[in-house]
């Protein structure tokens, strides 16, 4: 098999086992997919992102990254203290049935959703470990195969976000009760103030 395409398989590989994991993104795109709202612009920006940011990895931004430590204690306590908020609003929908109805609703922008999804992304420290960190240096392992190898990481991410986004309404016969909402609602707030106050701690 030629080295190419088994860098990028390994890529794929790699990036797939980093990505599928419960976090502020997925559980984003989750509830997105779930109520049919602009998930498109959703899996979009979380696959650009991911791509621009294993592309930066693969280039070898991350040995620059790792000698800004002061840069990457205060993007994590940033994400920490936006993670936190976000599972503070979920809370209150779970807790609070006639919020939960209110807000089933009501739409979030265009805008809104990209700039939640923007925010979830970029200000969390763990993506730039996962993608420009961890997958960078892997990538680099791989010397004039490096590039073959991100390729693979990223289709891992755009194969991943599509799927959970536009795959998300096969659930959606469930999540036709209000009480299936609060669970996922009570899951998410759970989820994001957990890795808010780790993210900080560990910042």
């Amino acid at each position: 098999m030629h080295t190419s395409l088994v860098a990028a398989l390994a890529g794929l590989g790699t990036g797939l086992s980093l990505i599928v994991a419960i976090g502020a993104q997925n559980a984003f795109v989750l509830r997105q997919g779930l109520r049919r709202e602009h998930v498109l612009i959703v899996v979009a920006v979380c696959a650009v992102s991911d791509l621009a940011l294993i592309g930066a990895g693969v280039g070898g931004v991350g040995a620059l990254i790792g000698r800004r430590p002061a840069a990457v204690e205060a993007v994590a306590w940033l994400g920490g203290a936006f993670l936190c908020g976000y599972g503070v609003l979920a809370a209150r929908r779970a807790l609070r049935p006639d919020r939960l109805t209110a807000e089933a609703g009501r739409r979030l922008s265009p805008r809104a959703a990209a700039v939640t999804c923007v925010a979830l992304t970029w200000l969390n420290p763990h993506v730039y470990v996962d993608t420009v960190l961890l997958l960078g240096s892997v990538a680099n392992s791989y010397g004039a195969d490096r590039w073959p190898f991100g390729a693979g990481a990223c289709a891992a991410s755009v194969l991943w976000f599509s799927g959970l986004g536009f795959g998300a309404r096969l659930l959606s016969g469930p999540f036709s009760r209000p009480s299936s909402w609060r669970v996922l609602d009570g899951v998410i707030a759970c989820t994001m103030v957990a890795l808010g106050v780790r993210m900080a701690l560990n910042g």
